[in-house]
């Protein structure tokens, strides 16, 4: 994988903001210095006082006052309300730092101190297991107690993949309901394995039925990207998506690969980067053939617009996206649907989250409504997803109880489901209650969101 590829979330094409320094609180914090003498600006001109701004983005006139003296620095969604309150078309958001969401470092796993186990899968379908105890080993010394072996795909008639193949769909519809309720690190493991024997598979499928087992191999490998990403490792999760995208077209499918520049728009959305997202997204939606990865594209694409302020920009985004979207996706079949297939309205999620990003919370609440009582209890990645985004719109509009509300459901979530994507939208969200650290409901969720930040960390740390 090139180094490009890997870092695919770095800012390109963008100029520092002058900064200043705040000794205060035990560090160095860097306040962009433009920022306030700009927000001042442009407030003064649209006539408005600064209690009056405070009161439109709900945050306290103190505090607002010293982000215009450029006391305090700016978070980036107080930026984004600014840019909405006074007509700023992002460029209030252009003079500071990417979201927050860009600088969640998570910690790395402990190594484990028991006996140490090697899986080789290669190519031809073949797998070589060994285990030793690693504490037995003395300074190039053997392993006093081994264990291994070698497992080799048999020679397939056409009828036994066929009947193979309907047990392998099925596992992946149930590798996608796991994915909802347990951590990447379980089902991940999972999915590599079932990719693996479906290469085995295809090695030895007879002329004609070997495309359809590398299709399917390839759907394996392109979630196990996602649960890459899930678990904090954007590298990994490239690796997946490029190992699906050569499965995909060696058994003659080239969609994935359109579908693969979306994964990868994704990834620099969380990354702050508006420009690789908004191109991805672009390239994804100029090379796909099916009108529904050309929807996706076009949704991506809406976000990064929305990332930058340009509203109109990324209206038209949507208003495509939705076209292409409308019909229902497709269902069954040996090829499972790409994208994501338990949001009930994706559509009205992405408007959601462009509004929000879009410093306009109140048109966010709207368009997510009651859509989180859509989603089943089950499917609890699903659930996490839209709820840390409505908590967030709902805080930014000053309802704080059924924010917190939802915040305690949200961190519950990722304690068990282990998303550092999630978990980025609720440091956001934590950061926002913050704002009414007085407020006994906010008193009583903070701890709740702490723990949802914090549990069961098992993934790989987040490239820097």
């Amino acid at each position: 994988m090139c180094e490009e590829d890997v870092r695919v979330g770095v800012m390109r094409g963008t100029l520092p903001s002058p900064v200043a320094s705040d000794e205060g609180g035990g560090g160095v914090q860097r306040i962009p210095v433009r920022f306030g003498a700009e927000l001042r600006r442009r407030r003064i001109e649209a006539g408005l006082s600064l209690g009056e701004l405070a009161t439109l983005i709900c945050f306290s006139k103190g505090h607002l006052s010293k982000i215009e003296r450029s006391v305090k620095a700016p978070s980036h969604d107080l930026a984004q309300l600014c840019d909405s309150a006074l007509n700023a078309g992002g460029q209030l958001s252009g003079l500071i730092s990417a979201p927050e969401r860009s600088a969640v470092v998570l910690p790395v796993a402990e190594a484990d101190v028991g006996t140490p186990w090697t899986l080789r899968m290669q190519a031809g379908g073949r797998s070589d297991f060994v285990a030793f105890d690693q504490a037995s080993l003395g300074a190039g010394a053997l392993p006093s107690t081994l264990v291994s072996w070698s497992l080799a795909p048999p020679l397939l008639e056409s009828g036994e993949t066929n009947s193979a193949l309907p047990y392998f769909r099925t596992i992946f519809d149930e590798f996608r309901r796991m994915g909802q309720l347990f951590g990447p690190s379980v089902v991940a493991q999972l999915c590599i394995a079932a990719t693996s024997a479906l290469r085995g598979m295809a090695h030895q499928a007879q002329p004609g039925h070997r495309e359809v087992v590398l299709r399917l191999a390839s759907r394996f490998a392109e979630y196990t990207g996602w649960m890459a990403q899930e678990a904090g490792s954007d590298a990994a999760s490239l690796w997946w998506t490029e190992q699906a995208v050569q499965l995909a077209a060696d058994g003659g499918d080239d969609e994935l690969a359109a579908y693969a520049l979306v994964r990868r728009a994704e990834l620099a959305l969380y990354t702050g980067d508006s420009v690789a997202t908004i191109q991805l997204a672009r390239r994804a939606g100029q090379q796909a053939r099916s009108a529904r990865i050309r929807g996706l594209a076009a949704q991506r694409e809406a976000q990064g617009h929305a990332l930058v302020g340009d509203r109109d920009a990324c209206r038209r985004a949507l208003d495509r996206g939705a076209e292409l979207t409308s019909g229902a996706a497709p269902q069954g079949g040996v090829d499972p649907v790409l994208g994501s297939i338990h949001l009930p309205d994706l559509t009205a999620f992405v408007a959601g989250w462009c509004m929000h990003d879009l410093g306009s919370p109140a048109e966010a609440v709207t368009l997510l409504g009651d859509g989180l009582d859509a989603i089943p209890p089950e499917s609890r990645r699903a659930r996490a997803r839209y709820g840390a985004r409505l908590a967030l719109a709902l805080a930014n509009v000053g309802e704080i109880e059924q924010a917190c509300a939802i915040a305690e459901l949200v961190a519950g979530h990722v304690a068990l489901i282990d998303s550092a994507t999630i978990r980025a939208d609720l440091l956001r969200l934590s950061r926002a209650l913050n704002r009414w650290p007085k407020n006994p409901t906010v008193r009583r969720t903070l701890p709740h969101i702490a723990l949802g930040l914090h549990a069961n960390r098992t993934g790989p740390e987040t490239p820097a």
